[in-house]
């Protein structure tokens, strides 16, 4: 496993020709190396997995450099492959790699062809570098590139100024959630006296036993992580970041970035068991943002919007695992949202392309007769998103979620998680309905827009790849992947032997619930949608859906607290009141000046009348004295 860093140095080298040759790169040799690079990086992983296992697991670390000393504390850029950091590396670059031959279609006869793809190169080797770092700083500098990636990706269209202010809004809101992650990483190293990952993780519980410590840094590192996954309260460019080319969001906004929070918080699982009241408050917290993004989905008119609300929900999920300490199954529903999310949002890009880049659902239509392919795309990956049972690969990682949030309340004895295992039914139940929805809406009815023939292997190839793994086929894949992230270390979820008869029960009601919202989703939207459309019309409908629809008002939230105090100081200090305040003095020197020169007019008659108007205020003066003596 020597080459491992090939794995990033071949993106990196299709970053840097592809910068270098922008506009003069023909799109089918950019396409080569944007598309190529990734898939030699794809192999590399490949490899590097199938050494790993032959190795039963045995984790590597490849010393590359020292990449910097500063005082006591020494950084080097070195490499750690375990279970985990394989999991990651293979969904980046497998699914990634599908991303990018859709993306080598998607975007032909765009302007900025070759500089999408440099921005892409640089996204998943930034990523692998966040994956594969052996220590938190190096982790921290992919953090930061992914994030520059993906400002550069979502304002890519930057002609429009929406996308810049998109783009912009992405940047901000997630470097706030990294100043939490950069305090993280100060009081780690102020506990531990370094950034090296295995050595915070397997000391945390002997070292870390200060409580107030293990809060705040557990806090940080969350907080940290929810900016870049997208939860509540830093949840509010994810939706707005679909301003980017679709493939965008497919690879970062699916598949691989907003994902890193779950990967981190995973990662460094031993500093949040330091911290119990972390770990419940990032279950309500994942819990309360896949419901509010449940009731936002169901009523956007945007595709890719509905799909950028249910990723929000999905990690909501995954996060609602991670703090019922069921790490592997947060991990695999990871892994399994990886694949039907990008299906889902590669597909629609199919679907814009093919309404002549129409983006309102609205106004598609029809397309179940056009267009098969792509009803069974949206149809398996619609049906995974919404956990269909036995048939899809959904079922079995949010199921497993759900089932083992409500053990770990009824083990821990911590009433919370069995209410947030309701609240997780709840939003299986959103999911059904606003997955319904979207699929009726677009492929049936009346065609609104004229439907565009769309065609070719780079095309249906990733979409028929990322379908099968959709289904129960990439269920395959739960044994082998929770095997190496045990061997990584990363617990697998216990409980008491008494709860183990319960499971196939709460396992019905998620899914009965589920279906039933599916059901649901068929009576309104296939035969009642007019009283669907009735029930929008009057004045507590608009009002429901005007809430739902701004996902809860957090934007206008932030913009009444955040935003507008901050421009009137912005206008205030502009104006620099310091210097304001010293002028004040030569202003008043300057007042007195013109004051007195004002009386100097050179007029006899005027010089007499002031002196004999000053003669008797004085005699009025010394007379009023007089008196009072």
């Amino acid at each position: 496993m020597s080459y491992l860093y090939l794995t990033i140095l071949f993106p990196l080298i299709g970053f840097i020709l592809l910068a270098a040759g922008r506009d003069k790169l023909s799109e089918n040799v950019a396409a080569l190396i944007g598309v190529g690079s990734v898939g030699l990086s794809a192999l590399v992983a490949l490899f590097a997995g199938i050494e790993f296992v032959q190795a039963d697991g045995t984790a590597y670390n490849q010393y590359l450099w020292t990449w910097f000393n500063v005082g006591d504390f020494s950084a080097t850029f070195g490499l750690h492959l375990d279970g985990l950091s394989l999991l990651m590396i293979g969904m980046i670059t497998g699914v990634g790699f599908l991303i990018h031959i859709f993306a080598s279609w998607y975007m032909r006869g765009e302007d900025g062809y070759a500089r999408f793809f440099s921005y892409f190169n640089l996204f998943v080797a930034s990523m692998l570098v966040l994956v594969l770092g052996d220590n938190l700083a190096l982790l921290f500098l992919g953090w930061e590139g992914v994030g520059l990636c993906s400002y550069l990706l979502i304002g890519f269209y930057y002609s429009n100024p929406a996308n810049g202010w998109a783009a912009i809004k992405a940047f901000t809101v997630t470097r706030v959630g990294d100043v939490f992650l950069l305090i993280a990483l100060f009081l780690l190293y102020q506990q531990f006296g370094t950034l090296d990952t295995v050595y915070i993780v397997e000391n945390a519980k002997t070292m870390l036993t200060d409580s107030n410590i293990a809060f705040w840094t557990a806090l940080m590192l969350f907080l940290g992580a929810a900016g870049k996954s997208a939860q509540i309260p830093l949840q509010t460019w994810l939706a707005d970041a679909m301003a980017g080319p679709t493939p965008v969001s497919a690879l970062i906004h699916a598949a691989t970035m907003v994902t890193a929070g779950v990967y981190l918080t995973c990662r460094t699982y031993t500093v949040f068991q330091m911290a119990p009241e972390i770990l419940q408050f990032i279950s309500i917290v994942g819990a309360v943002t896949l419901l509010v993004a449940g009731f936002a989905a169901l009523v956007q008119t945007d595709i890719k919007r509905i799909l950028a609300y249910s990723t929000m929900s999905q990690l909501g999920y995954m996060f609602m695992a991670v703090g019922a300490e069921a790490y592997q199954a947060g991990l695999f529903h990871m892994l399994t949202h990886a694949f039907f999310k990008a299906l889902l949002f590669l597909s629609s890009g199919a679907v814009i392309l093919a309404y002549h880049h129409e983006q309102n659902i609205f106004k598609m239509g029809g397309l179940f007769k056009r267009n098969k392919f792509l009803f069974a795309c949206f149809a398996i990956g619609g049906g995974a998103l919404a956990a269909l049972p036995f048939i899809t690969v959904g079922f079995f990682s949010k199921d497993a979620i759900l089932w083992q949030v409500w053990a770990h309340g009824h083990t821990t004895g911590i009433e919370t998680y069995g209410t947030l295992f309701w609240v997780g039914v709840a939003g299986a139940f959103l999911t059904s309905i606003y997955t319904f929805r979207l699929i009726w809406v677009v492929f049936f009815g009346e065609e609104k827009t004229h439907y565009h023939e769309i065609k070719g292997v780079s095309y249906w190839l990733p979409l028929a790849i990322l379908a099968v793994l959709s289904t129960a086929v990439g269920a395959l894949l739960q044994t082998p992947v929770l095997n190496i992230l045990t061997e990584a270390n990363i617990p697998a979820f216990t409980m008491t032997a008494d709860l183990e008869h319960y499971k196939h029960t709460i396992e019905l009601y998620a899914v009965g619930i589920a279906l039933t919202g599916l059901v649901l989703g068929i009576i309104l939207f296939a035969f009642a949608y007019g009283s669907v459309k009735k029930l929008a019309n009057t004045s507590f409908g608009a009002g429901v859906a005007h809430i739902w629809r701004s996902a809860f008002g957090f934007d206008a939230l932030y913009d009444l607290v955040f935003v507008k105090p901050y421009l009137l100081l912005a206008r205030i200090l502009g104006r620099d009141p310091v210097d304001g305040l010293w002028l004040m003095i030569p202003a008043v020197v300057k007042g007195g000046h013109k004051f007195t020169s004002w009386r100097q007019t050179g007029s006899l008659r005027e010089y007499a009348s002031s002196i004999a108007l000053g003669v008797v205020v004085l005699v009025i003066i010394l007379i009023v004295k007089q008196v009072g003596l």
